[in-house]
């Protein structure tokens, strides 16, 4: 039963097996060609994107590590700033004091150390400001370096410090308030500042005060404050406490939509080395790469839009695909055509064919040259040339079939009369005590039943034989009992097809010329069978005179040449009786003509001594099976 086809893939298959031949190679042409330039631009596209990811990578990384060495000068700086600060042994007398020093102790002090500190600060010009906290209340204030430490104990990071046991503590703050001077002008205070903080002990172990170095972030940090405000990076720094210092003057926030708390959150390793992270904030790409300093405990953060890197991959990749479609389509429209011209032929051959199954067989085809379809064409031009030969061939097998039933037709108006004759006669003969005249009348009436009912072509093999027997029988009346048939056929070949009166022309043509009435003794026909393949051999050899070896070679030789659609031999009809019967060429014409030109008959000979005629048939049993 016809089943539909179920899935989808089906459907398509049937579809594209209902097209042409020249839509169906132009569709694998463009599958072969397009898939694989999918498969090569996919990759070739993502490594051209990751190529930009990663010289964006590269860049904010190379920005981090060059402020790193800016972070690590600076830090440097105000370290050696603060050994020199409290190296001066008469800073430290001056700190820990416990009583008020005069005047002339003050305008010496003044003189020396204070210009010594003022000096280290104007030597270091990125050191904003150098200031000793006293705990003593003995010491005099000297702005702006010695500052009472009452007045700082509202700072946040006062109590951090003094936790810290002697070590330093590095703190952020928005402003740079001077702990004196309250009327500062405002643009000058609100600068952010990075402070190293330490506690002072002189001696060991007691507290006379705090150090305090500081330094503007603009230029601890030269890069994050001074970056190129091209509006797609912008470089920031997260403090310990989770508060950005930035540029503000720079538009990349604005014109992003970021925040610093969606920043923040992409802050999740204090692992030495540079990190990096790419996010997507509003439907926009960014790439964040972040550095955690250790020593000031803070975070130095890069972040980049990936808006124009994207672009320019989306515009390379757009141009490749514009370059890839032009060219298929070129490629496609070229292929097309020539698949066309290429297929002409085969179309061509198409018709001819559909001229075929419409019966027209007399035409020529005009495909020339070679390739497949060529050979093709030379295939179809020798099938025709071999359907003719079939036709013709049929024809004359069809003619040869009814002229031979017309034959069996008009020798059968008086079969009747001359079968009732025969027994009238073989009464007679048996009633004078005639049995060689009975026996004879039995024989001549047998052979002349089996030929006129005529009914088939082919015949068992056991029928021919009991019909020369009685060829044999009617022989010997004529040369007084000189023919012996020996019959050494097994019983599984007599069931076998045979076409009717094959064997009595070659037994007669035994008698003919080995049974001559000076012969002194018998003559013997010897039958055997056996199978070659799929053939069936007969063989018939009989003790007679035999034959020279030119002669035989001739015979062999008309044999194989023998063309079953001609009908004449030597001015005579092929169906026509030759002298007493029908001829050994008769016979083989007739089983080319039925059976095909591999079979048919062959002599061997021996003058003096014997021939044979080996008959070749194909292996077919009673029911027409081979």
């Amino acid at each position: 039963m016809f089943r539909r086809p179920g899935s989808a893939l089906e459907r398509w298959l049937v579809r594209i097996g209902q097209l042409s031949l020249q839509k169906r190679l132009f569709i694998i042409y463009i599958l072969i060609i397009l898939l694989p330039g999918v498969l090569i631009s996919v990759p070739v596209f993502n490594q051209l994107s990751h190529k930009y990811l990663e010289d964006v990578r590269k860049t904010n990384i190379t920005a981090l590590e060059f402020e790193t060495v800016n972070i690590a000068r600076s830090i440097e700086t105000m370290e050696r700033a603060a050994q020199l600060a409290v190296s001066d042994k008469d800073i430290l007398y001056y700190l820990e004091q416990t009583s008020e020093p005069n005047t002339s102790e003050l305008i010496d002090f003044n003189r020396n150390a204070v210009a010594n500190l003022l000096r280290l600060q104007y030597n270091n010009p990125n050191v904003e400001h150098i200031r000793l906290y006293a705990e003593s209340p003995f010491v005099i204030e000297i702005w702006p370096v010695f500052i009472q430490a009452s007045r700082i104990r509202g700072e946040p990071w006062y109590e951090k410090v003094r936790e810290q046991n002697g070590k330093e503590l590095w703190t952020f703050d928005r402003q740079d308030r001077d702990p004196i001077l309250r009327n500062v002008d405002a643009e000058k205070v609100n600068r952010p500042k990075i402070s190293l903080l330490r506690e002072i002990e002189y001696p060991i172990g007691r507290d006379v005060g705090i150090m305090q170095i500081d330094m503007l972030l603009a230029n601890f940090f030269p890069n994050t404050f001074r970056d190129a405000h091209d509006g797609q990076s912008q470089m920031f720094v997260v403090d310990g406490d989770g508060r950005f210092y930035y540029d503000t003057s720079s538009p990349f926030l604005n014109r992003t939509g970021l925040s610093t708390q969606q920043l923040a959150s992409r802050l999740e390793s204090r692992e030495p080395g540079v990190h990096s992270v790419t996010f997507t904030a509003g439907n926009r790409p960014f790439l964040c790469a972040y550095v955690y300093n250790e020593r000031i405990g803070a975070y130095l953060m890069r972040v980049a839009s990936l808006e124009n890197a994207l672009a320019a991959v989306n515009q390379t990749r757009n141009g490749m695909l514009a370059v890839i479609l032009g060219l298929f389509a070129v490629l496609s429209a070229a292929t097309y055509f020539l698949l066309s011209y290429i297929l002409k032929k085969l179309r061509v051959l198409t018709e001819s064919m559909k001229k075929v199954r419409q019966g027209d067989f007399n035409f020529d085809l005009s495909i020339k040259g070679g390739g497949e379809v060529g050979e093709l064409a030379h295939h179809f031009r020798k099938m025709l040339k071999k359907i003719n030969e079939l036709i013709a061939e049929a024809v004359t097998k069809n003619a040869a079939t009814k002229e031979a039933e017309l034959k069996s037709l008009k020798n059968q108006i008086d079969s009747h009369f001359l079968y009732n004759t025969l027994e009238n006669i073989k009464m007679l003969a048996e009633i004078e005590n005639q049995p060689a005249i009975s026996d004879a009348l039995t024989s001549l009436g047998g052979m002349m039943r089996y030929n006129l009912q005529w009914t088939s072509e082919y015949v068992p093999l056991r029928d021919e034989l009991n019909h020369i027997a009685n060829y044999v029988a009617i022989m010997n009346i004529r040369f007084a009992e000189k023919i012996v048939i020996v019959n050494e056929i097994p019983d599984m070949y007599l069931d076998r097809q045979l076409l009717k009166m094959s064997l009595q022309p070659i037994i007669e043509n035994a008698v003919q010329h080995g049974a001559a009435p000076s012969r002194k003794r018998d003559l013997t026909v010897t039958l055997r069978a056996r199978t070659e393949g799929d053939a069936m051999i007969i063989e018939l050899t009989d003790d007679g005179a035999g034959m020279p070896e030119q002669k035989v070679e001739a015979l062999n030789r008309m044999f194989a040449e023998d063309d079953p659609e001609r009908s004449a031999y030597c001015g005579q009809r092929a169906d026509r009786p030759a002298r007493g019967g029908i001829g050994l060429r008769n016979v083989n014409q007739r089983m080319k003509l039925f059976y095909g030109k591999a079979y048919g008959l062959r002599a061997e000979s021996k003058e003096g001594e014997y021939t044979r005629i080996c008959m070749s048939v194909p292996y077919i049993d009673s029911g027409g099976e081979l």
